[in-house]
């Protein structure tokens, strides 16, 4: 008798054990798939696409008027003046536009001519 309820103690207590490893599997699972990502990095994609919409409407800009500057990159995207240099500086270093002139009021972009 002694034998047999000692066998039941352990059986409860290995079931016990079961079970809370099954639950901690089952939020484990919940939480990886239904608890949103870090939202940082969604903001980092839709700030990596407003960047890329913003140098296509740039080239396009230069398509229709041969030549643009900062402060008109500036009015037509709506950013400030850091923004806009940003954005033509990428535009060079990836060999589309080239800069006119060294500095100042006189500074202009256009496209790169092969």
């Amino acid at each position: 008798m002694k034998v047999k309820c000692q066998l039941l103690k352990k059986s409860k207590v290995i079931s016990m054990w079961f079970l809370i490893i099954i639950l901690l599997l089952v939020l484990t699972t919940i939480i990886v798939f239904f608890v949103p990502k870090n939202p940082l990095e969604k903001d980092w994609k839709e700030k990596r696409k407003k960047k890329k919409r913003g140098k296509k409407k740039i080239l396009k800009a230069l398509a229709e008027k041969s030549k643009i500057t900062n402060n008109e990159v500036e009015k037509l995207l709506g950013v400030s003046d850091a923004t806009a240099t940003r954005y033509l500086d990428e535009l060079e270093k990836e060999d589309k536009i080239e800069q006119v002139g060294k500095r100042g009021g006189f500074v202009y972009y256009k496209l790169k001519t092969k």
